[in-house]
């Protein structure tokens, strides 16, 4: 069992460091990049010149002889879900960060993201199944309550299938969520999930690893265990030119796994466990706001 007090100071130290981050870094940016992404029907009004075609209401405008538009506003609170994989293969770690402690710390700072942004916080802490659902609320006790969840859950399973998150996703959010999966994706079959997901919700994939999983020294013998299996291989990397093969082997899978995401119509983010997230997350928030 996780020592309480640890786990109070951890949580303690996200919410400072989170709240920083989501104050200043990320002041605005959250907003603007998910702004518009919820929107309810407001009122119909005479077409004006410059309105989007596809808005007009064709019954009112058969109705009174001249085109009206149907208009729109932005929902003023959006809901996140939160999808963590909580899996074993997630307490990798050969710098001073886990993967897992890495998921905690990039799912503190968007949850403070969005009840900045008075938005409702959920989530699902899963492995080969849902083992955790925190149900979608707003404010500062409700993320310091999840991330205390975060970082003292124990799963019941070690293995890994994001497919009964995705489906408790699609049967409990009836109204479009901002979704992030967060996961090593060390997993399969959960492509077509993830496209039906993606048809209603608004999905963002983040990608941990390790420095080890993309660079192995060479010229030994290395005993491999699945942390979810429990299975021992045991690499041999005395063969000429492994030092560079690995990570052109690492690369190549990557960036399948990316194309697959992105083909199933979800945005993707990488992260690696000893370099810093912030940059690469502010930037995503920036390429959004500049798509949308």
């Amino acid at each position: 069992m996780p020592d309480l007090k640890e786990i109070l100071k951890n949580v303690h130290r996200l919410e400072i460091k989170s709240k920083r981050l989501s104050s200043h870094v990320f002041a605005g940016e959250y907003h603007s990049a998910f702004k518009g992404r919820g929107m309810s029907f407001k009122e119909v009004r005479e077409y004006s010149p410059g309105d989007d075609i596809r808005f007009i209401d064709w019954n009112v405008s058969a109705r009174f002889g001249h085109p009206f538009s149907k208009v729109f506003e932005e929902e003023r609170s959006l809901t996140m879900m939160l999808l963590l994989d909580m899996s074993a293969s997630n307490h990798m770690g050969s710098f001073q960060k886990t993967k897992r402690d890495l998921m905690a710390e990039i799912a503190a700072v968007l949850a403070f993201s969005a009840i900045s942004n008075n938005d409702k916080v959920g989530a699902m802490l899963f492995t080969d199944k849902v083992e955790a659902y925190i149900a979608p609320a707003k404010g500062k006790e409700h993320v310091l309550y999840l991330i205390r969840r975060i970082l003292s859950f124990e799963a019941a399973s070690k293995g890994t299938d994001a497919l009964p998150a995705l489906r408790l996703l699609q049967q409990t959010m009836k109204q479009t969520t901002i979704t992030f999966l967060l996961s090593d994706f060390y997993m399969q079959g959960y492509q077509k999930a993830m496209k039906a997901t993606a048809i209603k919700h608004d999905c963002i994939a983040i990608h941990l690893f390790d420095k080890m999983e993309m660079e192995m020294p060479a010229k030994t013998l290395i005993p491999l265990q699945d942390a979810e299996s429990g299975e021992i291989r045991w690499l041999d990397t005395h063969q000429p030119h492994f030092k560079k093969l690995w990570p052109m082997h690492f690369a190549s899978i990557t960036n399948a796994l990316k194309e697959q995401i992105l083909f199933s119509g979800w945005d993707y983010l990488r992260f690696r466990t000893d370099h810093d997230y912030v940059p690469a997350l502010q930037q995503f928030f920036l390429k959004r706001i500049k798509k949308f």
